[in-house]
């Protein structure tokens, strides 16, 4: 709110860049309202995000309740015109956190001490006088690079410019006589190169005359051959490979029904077995059907005619008569005739009962019978089945075979007949289409005779063209052929070709490299340029080591009276533990204990006391470089968290105490504090949140 967001900071690594690490959660616009007294006014802050790529960037500041805007505070000098001092000073300073109590150089800082040990002059500072001599030095040399480096290179180049201005001067002059010879040697080539092609011109003139005399000849020959196949009616070659095809497959449909024919008679040897297997059974004739359902012809069965009966119970009434006649001891005449009788007739009934269960036997060893003949007979009938199926199938491939065959060749044999009338049988009609062939073959070979010669013809009239044939061919042609000579001109050219472009790049090396006397003279300049850096050079160097010097000397004043004022501060806030501060220009810390004259370095002290230590240095910084008529506020966040309770009240007991000279933002996130200042009618509690836990 005082100094605002420098929208140009970007994240880094460990580093969120405050644009990003302040953005409201919620996604809104970052923007907020701060209303402080000034000078006996109160004043209203206000800064707004109007544009996202310049975080509050809008910026007001009004009289409180007025709506009168402040003259002379805008968003730039804000900050140092309310506090008095520039952002680096008070971050460094009254801006204590947990995470930013160390210390670290600034120029704005360095200014601002050296002020109170010197003349009061805040213009003077050693770490921008000794980065200017600094800047200087680097400017005239620093490693490879600088003034004197580049002057220094600069020589060295203009030297081996001159020195290769003269090697390339040589080099031209060379080159220059290399094309001169060059060029003879090419004409010499190319009047050798006529005189060959004038031999061959004349040879090529004589071979495109014959060539079209045997063009001529073999048109006639190629249309001779073509009036006798058409006088004669020879088929062309498509159809008399379609018809030597159907041959060939006439002799694939004669060996497929030789096949057939053997399958048919196999087929018809099965049935004959099959049938014989079958007149064997009893149900010859039969289907299998038909047998199940023969009726059987057994004996016929025994009856019972009524005298049997009656005889019978006239027998059982005997015996029963005789049986009483003896219980009665009646004539013993009477009673075994009785049970004689009905014993006779008892015997009768036996032997008629025997006799109907042989016929029930018989019956049934009769029916038992049946059934495994029809078990053998079914399977022996499929079998009949199958092979008078297998034999019909055989029968009727066979003859379908045979008709195709005779179709196929009384088809051939008619085709044939319309050229050759003698043809009748295949093969006098193949050998009269193998003597077709043999015609069509001629022609086909007297077509591409005439083709070639064609051919011939055409090649070497589009090599003479546009030539006129030469009066006379000369005798004394060179003795090299012409590609031979071709190649060779080609490869003088190239040669040429390359040595112009050594000599075009020569010369335009020589034109860029410049004038000689022009190098020799920035040669001469260099050198007393050089001479004079180093002579700078030199003087900056001792100068530095003065100011170092210098600034050793005001260390010594430095030093001191802020480590004085940050002991009496760490002491009290130690109670006593510590009675000594040092401090060297960079801000590093060392602490001397009270019974002790070995300082600690800072980075070996606990966490607790390494804060306290950071905390005094910063409070004794804030006394001596901030405003003392009107100080600006010192803000605490979170500076007290590593604090154990007896230090945070050592350091709360003084920071009550400063609070009666300027005024105090103490911001944390334990209730400790809050506790220690309850009751306390100057110390005004803020609750930043809704919860009363304890934290």
């Amino acid at each position: 709110m005082l100094y605002g967001i420098d929208s140009r900071q970007r994240d880094k690594a460990g580093l969120i860049a405050e644009k990003n690490r302040y953005a409201p959660w919620s996604g809104a616009p970052m923007s907020g309202q701060l209303d402080c007294s000034s000078g006996g006014s109160r004043i209203t802050l206000l800064r707004e995000t109007r544009r996202p790529n310049a975080p509050m960037g809008h910026f007001t500041a009004q009289y409180t309740g007025t709506g009168n805007p402040v003259p002379n505070l805008t968003s730039q000098t804000c900050g140092e015109a309310l506090l008095g001092v520039p952002r680096e000073v008070y971050e460094r300073s009254a801006f204590i956190r947990q995470t930013g109590l160390g210390i670290s150089e600034n120029a704005e800082l360095e200014r601002r001490i050296l002020s109170l040990i010197t003349t009061g002059d805040e213009e003077t500072s050693y770490i921008e006088a000794c980065s200017a001599l600094k800047k200087q030095l680097n400017r005239r040399k620093h490693n490879k690079s600088g003034e004197l480096p580049a002057a220094e290179a600069e020589l060295a180049e203009v030297r081996r410019q001159l020195e290769e201005l003269q090697l390339l001067n040589q080099a031209a002059l060379q080159a220059q006589q290399e094309h001169n010879t060059l060029s003879i040697q090419i004409e010499a080539a190319k009047e050798q190169l006529f005189l060959r092609r004038q031999h061959d011109a004349g040879r090529r003139f004589a071979a495109l005359a014959e060539a079209k005399a045997q063009t001529t000849a073999a048109q006639e020959y190629a249309e001779r051959l073509r009036q006798e196949l058409e006088a004669h009616r020879i088929p062309e070659n498509t159809a008399i490979a379609r018809l030597r095809g159907a041959i060939v497959n006439l002799e694939s449909t004669r060996k497929a029904l030789d096949q057939a024919r053997s399958r048919r008679d196999k087929a018809a040897r099965a049935l004959l077995l099959a049938e014989s297997a079958v007149s064997k059974t009893p149900f010859a004739g039969l289907t299998p059907e038909q047998a199940a359902k023969l009726p059987l012809n057994p004996e016929a069965r025994p009856q019972f005619p009524l005298w049997t009966v009656m005889l019978a119970a006239a027998a059982s009434a005997l015996l029963v008569s005789g049986i009483f006649a003896v219980s009665q001891n009646l004539p013993a005449a009477i009673g075994g005739g009785c049970a004689a009788f009905g014993l006779i007739i008892l015997i009768i009934g036996l032997q008629t009962g025997r006799k109907q269960r042989r016929w029930e036997a018989h019956t049934t060893e009769q029916k038992q019978q049946r059934e495994r003949n029809l078990a053998d007979f079914l399977p022996l009938y499929q079998t009949l089945a199958a092979a008078q199926a297998e034999s019909d199938k055989a029968s009727a491939a066979a003859e379908a075979l045979y008709h195709t065959l005779s179709s196929n060749e009384q088809g051939i044999l008619l085709e044939v007949r319309r050229f050759a009338p003698a043809a009748f049988d295949i093969s006098a009609a193949d050998a009269a289409l193998q003597e077709c062939a043999v015609r069509r073959k001629a022609l086909s070979s007297a077509d591409e005779a005439v083709r070639q010669a064609q051919i011939r013809q055409d090649v070497l009239a589009q090599q003479l063209q546009g030539l006129e044939p030469p009066a006379q061919i000369s005798r004394n042609a060179p003795a090299r052929a012409e590609a031979e000579l071709e190649l060779e001109l080609a490869r003088l050219q190239e040669q040429l070709s390359v040595c112009a472009s050594v000599v075009h790049r020569l010369s335009g090396q020589i034109s860029a490299g410049g004038d000689s006397d022009i190098l020799s003279a920035r040669a001469d300049q260099l050198e007393t340029t050089i001479s004079t850096l180093s002579a700078e050079y030199s003087a900056i160097e001792l100068a530095m080591s003065t100011l170092e010097n210098a600034n050793a000397a005001l260390q010594s004043r430095f030093s001191p009276s802020l480590g004085r004022r940050s002991a009496e501060i760490f002491r009290e806030l130690t109670g006593g533990r510590y009675s000594g501060v040092v401090l060297d220009r960079s801000f590093h810390l060392s602490a001397e204990p009270t019974e002790d004259t070995v300082y600690r370095d800072a980075q070996l002290l606990s966490v607790g006391a390494a804060d306290q230590l950071y905390l005094a240095v910063r409070l004794a910084i804030c006394e001596l470089v901030l405003p003392a008529d009107e100080p600006p506020p010192l803000i605490l966040d979170d500076a007290l968290t590593n604090y154990d309770d007896a230090r945070c009240v050592k350091a709360l007991n003084w920071l009550r105490k400063e609070a009666e000279h300027r005024q105090i933002l103490l911001f944390t996130c334990h209730s400790r504090e809050a506790e220690f200042f309850r009751g306390d009618p100057e110390v005004q509690i803020q609750r930043l949140t809704e919860t009363r836990r304890q934290v």
